[in-house]
């Protein structure tokens, strides 16, 4: 079973960080669909040390979540460190996570993210000092390398092995791909052979089939779904099933799917406000909506939602035409 330092799991499924999504409202409701770890999307660590308001609501952590690993991000070692101790210190997260793998410009600019992919010594230093500040275990999600000339994945994941860090979550993908191709597993399965801490391996993980093929090809400890949970709770819980029993279960009726949605939406209200949860709600309900036949015109007036029960409103009546038609086809 995935253990990491004194942490277990109660199964190798992972929910990776993903920036804009991954608050304490979406995290719970993937947690209760089985995942035995979530991660919270990545923090600054300027925005904690200089305790930045809207960073530090972002430390929020519902007891019924853990375990969970908080993401911080940072490319000085005095900020990354004095960030690192106030997660350690005075939040409830169980393990501290550092990004390498971010692939965004803003975030390469400030030396942070997957700009560490190119200097192993520096990750050294790094997750060294970081592990030296803290009594939590300390992890690192990367990318492979940079691009295709710059790909140091193993020494990168020795570099934190050395430095105390106690695994390492490695996305299949270069820098410069950002998202798009496909993930390299060979290039995992050699990180895998060359390190003793364990690998979360992360890229293509798309259906339950995916999950269990990843961890057979590399050897991996654990596999982390991140896309594929988007409006999907379902697909965690799934691959939690596949793997412990190898049944497939099926895919959820359009109620439990809206359901689901109306339920992470109060969440999101509870943690941010009507306002800005409605708001942030309209991507979710998006990729909750995806796959449902007939519900392109919902989706385009959820975009215009500011208030709850406008959104409930459109959602319930999705259903009951949904449902009209079944009966009408039965």
């Amino acid at each position: 079973m995935l253990k990491i330092g004194n942490i277990k799991m109660k199964n190798p499924v992972v929910l990776a960080p993903m920036a804009g999504v991954c608050n304490s409202a979406f995290r719970l409701t993937v947690k209760e669909f089985g995942a035995g770890l979530v991660c919270a999307e990545m923090i600054s660590d300027k925005g904690i040390v200089f305790k930045n308001e809207k960073t530090m609501n972002m430390l929020y952590i519902d007891e019924r979540e853990k375990p969970l690993s908080l993401q911080i991000f940072g490319g000085e070692k005095e900020t990354l460190v004095e960030a690192a101790k106030f997660v350690d210190k005075n939040t409830n997260a169980d393990i501290i996570d550092i990004n390498m793998g971010c692939p965004v410009n803003k975030i390469i600019r400030c030396e942070a993210g997957a700009r560490w992919l190119l200097e192993p010594n520096k990750i050294y230093d790094m997750v060294a000092a970081v592990v030296d500040a803290v009594e939590k275990p300390v992890t690192v999600k990367m990318r492979i390398g940079w691009d295709d000339e710059h790909i140091f994945a193993v020494e990168n994941a020795q570099a934190v092995e050395r430095a105390g860090g106690a695994a390492v979550s490695m996305h299949g993908r270069t820098r410069v791909q950002m998202y798009e191709g496909e993930a390299n597993w060979d290039i995992i399965r050699e990180v895998k052979q060359s390190i003793n801490i364990p690998l979360i391996g992360n890229g293509d993980v798309k259906t339950p089939q995916d999950a269990k093929r990843m961890l057979e090809e590399t050897g991996v400890d654990g596999v982390m779904i991140g896309r594929a949970a988007l409006g999907n709770p379902w697909m965690i819980y799934r691959t939690v099933k596949y793997l412990e029993t190898g049944e497939l279960m099926g895919d959820p009726t359009v109620k439990e799917k809206i359901d689901v949605c109306k339920l992470h939406l109060d969440r999101l209200i509870a943690l941010k406000g009507e306002e800005v949860a409605v708001r942030e709600m309209r991507k979710h309900a998006a990729w909750y909506l995806k796959g449902i036949r007939g519900s392109g015109k919902v989706r385009n007036a959820v975009n215009e939602c500011n208030k709850r029960d406008e959104l409930v409103r459109l959602l319930d009546t999705l259903v009951d035409e949904v449902e009209g038609r079944e009966r009408k086809a039965g």
